[in-house]
């Protein structure tokens, strides 16, 4: 028993190391995975195709396509969907990486319509850890 125990503990310890962590700002209130998060400083956690952003009891969880963009982005930036008055996010990329997170369209209403309506933040600061 205490085997099985210090095996699903080392397990669980393993999925948590190979998740990614990074530091996002969103600067207005923003829909996420549907999950509608208040504006402010968020920790990014990337594993696999499944992104996680946290700031204390805001929580919002989502399926993201991880894309590699060839070369690194100089700041973090969001970009936006708000055709129907609500910021939703359509991507992050993520500063001093080249990872490009793009939220797929079933979680996205709107998401295939570019124009007018996307707007893009960025921002210059980003802690990776």
């Amino acid at each position: 028993m205490t085997k099985k125990l210090v095996i699903t503990f080392l397990m669980l310890a393993l999925a948590v190391a190979c998740a990614k962590t990074y530091h996002v700002t969103l600067f207005q209130p923003s829909v996420i995975g549907g999950t509608e998060l208040k504006a402010g400083e968020y920790r990014l956690e990337l594993n696999g195709d499944k992104v996680v952003l946290k700031n204390g009891k805001h929580v919002a969880e989502s399926t993201v396509k991880v894309e590699d963009n060839g070369e690194k982005f100089s700041r973090t930036s969001v970009r936006y969907d708000n055709g129907d008055g609500k910021y939703r996010v359509q991507e992050i990329r993520l500063g001093g990486t080249n990872i490009k997170l793009a939220w797929i369209p079933t979680e996205l209403p709107g998401a295939n319509r570019l124009g007018p309506d996307c707007t893009e933040i960025s921002d210059n600061l980003l802690r990776s850890r």
